[in-house]
């Protein structure tokens, strides 16, 4: 027998894998590596140049002076307490959502019902959000939306009084619901297939021992899925600092921007709107490093309390 090893002759499928491998590297240099040479203009006075490329090579170092402008921005401070608070409640009503859900849709006994729910649910995560918050903005407009006259209705306004849904002080309620209403669904799909790879005979089991259905999600289903909601969990803690861009500059007017300034539209209109380029990528590298930061941290905490994490 010879002791050489007989090598693998390559097939299609090889050739196919490969080449489809190759181009998510690709994909990564090109739009998430390359962009990284960027990071350069936290550290330059590049503010205001026509000449961004430019900018990065050839204006002059500042050292720390974007961070520290930012620091001292009142307007900066606004945007981080609306953002880290805003995060904290959809932390606490919007993750779990999609969870309970799930364990709803897995006692459904009928799968048409189930399909047709969960069509239903998934349909408004592939509506846009320009679209949506379009629709969102009709549907709360003070003088022709529907909700005003529902609201009359019920005595909670009047004509004379009518409630400005898309002011300052039900901009974050407004966040939350459309949220929920967009993700829900098809946040849900993870958890789904989570518990549809569960061994069914501990539910039969279960079964056998007297457990209704409430007792089994908890001491099966959950415990079950528990890696699937830590992976997930951390994810969401290391993301306190971002929200979905589309979503805020939509729904964002004059009378609520003091409620909806969050760090996402902050870095967006002192970057493109006011040409603050460094001051822009200051913000940038400060959301990234906090975010891994608080990554690690979580992860820490999560692997000496479950056993669990990400990595």
């Amino acid at each position: 027998m010879d002791s050489k090893k007989i090598r693998k002759k390559w097939t299609s499928r090889d050739v196919t894998l490969l080449v489809m491998a190759g181009l998510s590297v690709v994909f990564l240099l090109i739009f998430a590596y390359a962009p990284m040479f960027g990071v350069l203009l936290a550290f330059k006075d590049g503010d205001y140049k026509l000449n961004l490329l430019g900018a990065i090579t050839d204006a002059p170092w500042c050292g720390f002076d974007n961070f520290k402008a930012f620091l001292l921005d009142p307007n900066f401070a606004d945007a981080i307490v609306n953002t880290i608070c805003l995060n904290l409640i959809m932390l606490v009503i919007n993750f779990p959502a999609p969870i309970l859900f799930a364990l709803l849709i897995n006692e459904v006994r009928s799968a048409r019902y189930k399909k047709t729910v969960q069509t239903i649910t998934n349909f408004p995560h592939f509506i846009s959000w320009v679209i949506f918050g379009g629709l969102v903005i009709a549907l709360t407009d003070m003088s022709t939306g529907i909700f005003n006259p529902i609201m009359n209705a019920l005595g909670l306004s009047s004509e004379e009084n009518p409630v400005n849904l898309q002011g300052a002080e039900y901009f974050w309620a407004t966040v939350i619901i459309t949220s929920l209403i967009k993700g829900v669904g098809w946040g849900s799909i993870v958890y789904i297939a989570a518990i549809s790879g569960l061994d069914a005979d501990m539910y039969e089991a279960a079964e056998l021992d007297g457990a209704n259905r409430l007792q089994k999600a908890i001491y099966i289903t959950l415990p079950g899925i528990a890696p699937t909601i830590t992976v997930f969990l951390l994810l969401s803690i290391s993301g306190m600092l971002s929200n979905s861009f589309d979503q805020f500059y939509i729904l964002q007017n004059s009378l609520n921007l003091s409620r909806s300034e969050v760090l996402t539209t902050y870095i967006y209109k002192t970057g493109l709107s006011q040409r603050r380029y460094s001051y822009a990528s200051a913000l940038g590298l400060f959301n990234s490093v906090v975010s891994v930061v608080l990554l690690i941290l979580s992860n820490f905490i999560s692997k000496r309390a479950t056993g669990r994490g990400i990595f």
